[in-house]
């Protein structure tokens, strides 16, 4: 293994002890981020990364139950493992003071300022070397959502990966520097929302997508039909002001700047109708919405009302609203979505 904080640790076995360790563990056989390369029947790899945030642990559950299914070096398919943030994993958080965030550190995300940053190039680099078949990125939530699944292109290949896990999907461009958006040129990527944490349906679901798409020989190239998926582009991401007093409540409250119905998260993948209260702010720049772009949406689909009722204005799907303030603080709120049709198969 290198100790170079511009590469991964690189591993061609798994380290003894891997299959039964729990994250907060896992510094005792990882030193770091680690890239574990094993061979299997068919090349090339597919590629999967699991703990970019140190508090999600669905990517090592899943993983473990599958490579505990298996003999050893007798994969359906090559498999290349990346163990991200294994520090923050030790502490039961998504991430240090101080850390990067390990699903914004990927080529398209901005300059590579950082170690970590110039890590994950050179993993791309790699798998490209490779040829690399398909790429999953693992991931928990925080707040109440049904198993889905996130691609970055709307092609065919992508789409039906996807659909292996979960019917529903979601497209999204923003925000940059996400795994699956790096790996997204190079093969089908898809990034899947598990549950939150301890969810165990969510760990087995895990499991037996990433056993297909190890017995894959090719990924479906051949367009998804209307009634077999249910796809969603996200229109809105909601930030909360740094610094802003955030509670859960019924009412407005003076002590605080943003107060958020007590229920939030139940709200996801719902379609909410103009006029629903998601909770109340004491001026209207505290929460901050974002449009597809990345920059303050010109007609945002929130609105706060002279009373400082915090309200949908049009029609939308919100997803991963959540109640973790640590989350809200560190990354958003939440998103907002609206419903997308297909595009048109190519010559159709």
């Amino acid at each position: 293994m290198r100790n170079d904080p511009e590469r991964p640790f690189l591993l061609e076995r798994l380290p003894a002890g891997f299959l039964d360790a729990s994250p907060r563990e896992l510094h005792r056989l990882l030193p770091g981020p680690t890239l574990i390369e094993l061979p299997g029947r068919r090349e090339p790899p597919l590629f999967v990364s699991l703990l970019l945030h140190g508090n999600e642990d669905v990517g090592l559950r899943a993983v473990q139950a599958l490579l505990g299914a298996h003999r050893p070096g007798r994969l359906p398919r090559a498999l290349v493992l990346f163990v991200g943030n294994v520090a923050a994993a030790s502490a039961g958080v998504r991430r240090l003071p101080g850390q990067p965030d390990y699903n914004r550190i990927w080529p398209g995300g901005g300059p590579g300022i950082t170690p970590v940053h110039r890590m994950a190039a050179w993993i791309v680099e790699r798998m490209a070397a490779r040829g690399v078949f398909a790429s999953v990125d693992l991931h928990n939530n925080t707040g109440r959502n049904p198993h889905y699944a996130c691609v970055n292109r709307l092609e065919p290949a992508h789409l039906n990966l996807a659909l292996l896990f979960s019917r529903t999907v979601v497209h999204f461009t923003r925000p940059r520097g996400v795994q699956s958006m790096a790996f997204a040129p190079l093969c089908p990527a898809v990034t899947v929302e598990c549950g939150r944490v301890g969810d165990g349906a969510g760990v087995r679901r895990a499991a037996r997508f990433l056993e297909a798409c190890l017995h894959l020989a090719e990924v479906p190239s051949r367009p998804p039909r209307p009634e077999e998926i249910d796809l969603y582009h996200t229109v809105a991401r909601l930030r909360v002001r740094e610094g802003a007093r955030i509670a859960f409540g019924t009412g407005p409250d003076a002590a605080v700047d943003l107060v958020l119905v007590p229920d939030l998260d139940r709200l996801n993948f719902s379609e909410l109708p103009p006029g629903t209260v998601l909770g109340w702010a004491r001026d209207p720049d505290v929460l901050q919405v974002e449009d597809a772009d990345g920059v303050r949406a010109r007609r945002p689909c929130l609105e706060v009302a002279a009373d400082g009722a915090l309200t949908v204005r049009c029609a939308v799907v919100p997803a991963m609203l959540t109640r973790d303030l640590r989350v809200i603080r560190q990354d958003c709120l939440g998103y907002l979505m609206a419903r997308l049709p297909l595009p048109a198969p190519e010559g159709g």
